[in-house]
């Protein structure tokens, strides 16, 4: 389906597009993944639209088979990508959960800036993107997912996300979509 709108009120949520993720094997190239979510970013800003910048740092502490705890992280990991040109008004949020709303201040800054749809992209597809989303929308945000400016590590697992859990939530589209209904 393609997007059908930007609410004028709608913020921008990068997730995990960090200096670990550079590293990561991902199944879509991850400099185009990068160069979309920096056009997004500086669209949003030319608006005046929040932008939030998200990092993990951490995991539940859950026991999993195949997890991300809670262990010592490498120097460095959780730093944000220089391209992204993180600004002073854009929101930081540092997460230890799959999602960037789960025990952190994030629905409660879009809501005091009067935020009703949030754009969600980043990596990795089927885990922070989809649960950050999945929690966008269950606090009643509009949500629109750019699928050019995400990417996961497992081809099937954004193909799931992407076409039979994204449509669940809310709008799939490119990030030409999302510009052209900005007006950039």
């Amino acid at each position: 389906m393609p997007i059908t709108a930007i609410d004028p009120n709608t913020a921008l949520i990068v997730v995990d597009l960090q200096a670990a993720a550079r590293q990561m094997p991902t199944v879509h190239p991850f400099d185009s993944v990068l160069a979309n979510a920096v056009r997004l970013a500086d669209a949003f800003r030319a608006k005046k639209l929040p932008v939030v910048l998200v990092n993990v740092a951490g995991g539940a502490p859950g026991r999993t088979e195949r997890g991300f705890g809670a262990g010592v992280l490498p120097d460095g990991w959780t730093e944000l990508l220089p391209e992204l040109n993180q600004q002073p008004g854009d929101k930081t949020v540092t997460k230890y959960t799959w999602g960037a709303f789960q025990n952190t201040d994030l629905a409660e800054h879009l809501g005091e800036l009067g935020v009703t749809q949030v754009v969600v992209c980043g990596l990795s597809t089927a885990i922070g993107v989809e649960s950050t989303a999945r929690q966008a929308h269950e606090h009643g945000f509009h949500v629109v997912l750019p699928v050019d400016a995400m990417t996961e590590l497992d081809a099937a697992a954004h193909e799931n996300s992407v076409e039979r859990i994204f449509p669940r939530l809310g709008e799939t589209g490119t990030t030409a979509e999302v510009l052209a209904h900005l007006g950039s």
